[in-house]
């Protein structure tokens, strides 16, 4: 334990090599989805400012890089593959298939690459929901792996795994379950594992917030925000009131951690009431035998969640089942939330800074960026607050490129990038006024985070990955 601890303590230093020429993991340096070196030009598109483009199997995991190389997942129907390209000119070094006994569900705009890997430059970490843990060197050459069951859940996996310090960080919330797993990088053994079983599915990644002399673990779930400490994985504190699925991730700037997450049946306005089990089963249960199956269940959002009810798996939906499904819609709440450091316990209404409830996020990750937070909710709609105090400088403004938005927002200098999952990457001008500088079209969705690194962008689109920079034939699109 001692080893960790040390480890841990000089993980700030080690997490100074992630800069330069560097993103190592999902939303780059230190989770923060910024640039730290140069910025990529505004206009970009598959016959603009485009160094090279190469043809991939499908993926919703992001390009990872250290030095010339680029790391992510693919599907190539029915295989899994690890794969390593040359950042010079997209060329593949090595590929590796990841075998699995069986390929997990997805959501319809998902597939089982979806975890984007990690690096810490001598080694890489790849996970599959359907395949487990595995660790190559930089060369191809597997070092270890840790296979898993697929995660019981209908949509697959989505939160990356993350590295701190000697520790590979993976959480697995699922439906039944759920837990939150420290591994020894080097490996791949347990060292702490914590039980999450009071949670049900997530597919937020894990977040390290550095403070005060610090580091702990932040990590989403349904319901509530949580804290862990890094060495033993034991909880520091929780915060209450958040989405029943949460599937964006904490970012952190001006002292304080910004967490931002929304559900259906989370708003006042909007939220999913289940009456009791007993009243709904006298008139649904049409065979009496004291289950719900998914045809008993009249057409509408709680028939909807019958997979998510189901914990599981067996094709019906108990009392008990219901029942927590039921205080699930009538405890969630749907907001983003500034929150301070150095609290323990239930720090609800002690530490919580300022929250807005309106302009949420459902997937893409808030953006803390030069003393200012960005969101961008589904249907193209973005919002821009004042760190500190959460002053609204604009919000629900329409970019004018309408859809989901599953890719989280980067940054680099003073530009903004927001990625629509219909194929449109919005550039904006940072500052307190919505100003849009361009609108990058691909006619393919994107679902995965770009990588920016020195002032070249790496996008992701349903079945390319481009890298791009300024070019002399550059062509400014309107």
């Amino acid at each position: 334990m001692k080893r960790y601890l040390f480890l841990l303590c000089a993980s700030t230093v080690a997490w100074s090599v992630f800069g330069a020429a560097n993103w190592p993991q999902f939303r780059g340096p230190e989770a923060s989805a910024v640039a730290v070196d140069g910025e990529p030009p505004v206009h970009f598109s598959p016959a603009s400012n485009v160094l090279w483009k190469v043809a991939l199997p499908p993926g919703n995991s992001s390009p990872v890089i250290w030095g010339d190389r680029v790391f992510l997942t693919a599907f190539d129907k029915p295989k899994l593959q690890a794969t390593c390209l040359d950042r010079r000119d997209g060329k593949t070094l090595w590929s590796q298939t990841l075998t699995a006994e069986r390929i997990e569900p997805t959501h319809r705009t998902a597939t089982p690459a979806a975890p984007t890997a990690v690096t810490d430059g001598q080694w890489v970490y790849f996970y599959c929901g359907s395949f487990g843990l595995v660790a190559y060197d930089f060369e191809g050459r597997e070092q270890w792996r840790r296979p898993f069951p697929p995660p019981n859940l209908d949509f697959g996996t989505g939160a990356s795994p993350i590295l701190i310090g000697d520790l590979l960080i993976l959480n697995r919330d699922q439906d039944l379950g759920s837990e939150l797993l420290a591994v020894d990088k080097r490996t791949g053994k347990t060292v702490w594992r914590t039980d999450r079983s009071e949670f049900r599915r997530g597919f937020a990644t894990p977040f390290v917030w550095r403070h005060d002399g610090i580091e702990e673990l932040v990590v989403p779930g349904s319901l509530w925000l949580k804290s862990y400490d890094l060495k033993d994985g034991s909880e520091r504190w929780t915060v209450s009131g958040t989405s029943r699925v949460p599937c964006s991730s904490p970012a952190v700037g001006d002292g304080l951690l910004f967490s931002a997450s929304w559900n259906i049946g989370g708003d006042e306005d909007d939220r999913v009431v289940m009456p009791p089990f007993e009243e709904f089963a006298r008139e649904h249960d049409g065979n009496k035998d004291g289950n719900l199956k998914a045809d008993e269940m009249p057409a509408g959002p709680v028939r909807e969640r019958f997979p998510q009810m189901d914990l599981n798996k067996d094709g019906v939906v108990t009392a008990a089942e219901w029942q927590m499904m039921r205080e699930m819609f009538a405890k969630t709440g749907n907001a983003l939330l500034a929150i301070r450091p150095g609290g323990r316990g239930d720090i609800t209404a002690t530490h919580v800074a300022w929250k807005v409830t309106r302009g949420l996020p459902y997937v893409a990750s808030p953006l803390y960026h030069r003393g200012r937070v960005y969101t961008i909710k589904n249907g193209g709609l973005v919002s821009c607050y004042d760190a500190k105090t959460g002053k609204v400088f604009y919000q629900d403004e329409r970019l004018d490129a309408p859809g989901d938005y599953y890719a989280s927002i980067v940054a680099a200098g003073d530009k903004v990038f927001l990625s629509s999952l219909n194929g449109v990457v919005t550039v904006l001008q940072a500052g307190d006024d919505l100003k849009v500088l361009a609108r990058n079209r691909f006619g393919e969705s994107i679902s995965a985070t770009p990588a920016i690194v020195e002032g070249k962008l790496y996008l992701r689109t349903a079945s390319q990955l481009f890298g791009f920079g300024v070019t002399t034939s550059q062509a400014v699109q309107p």
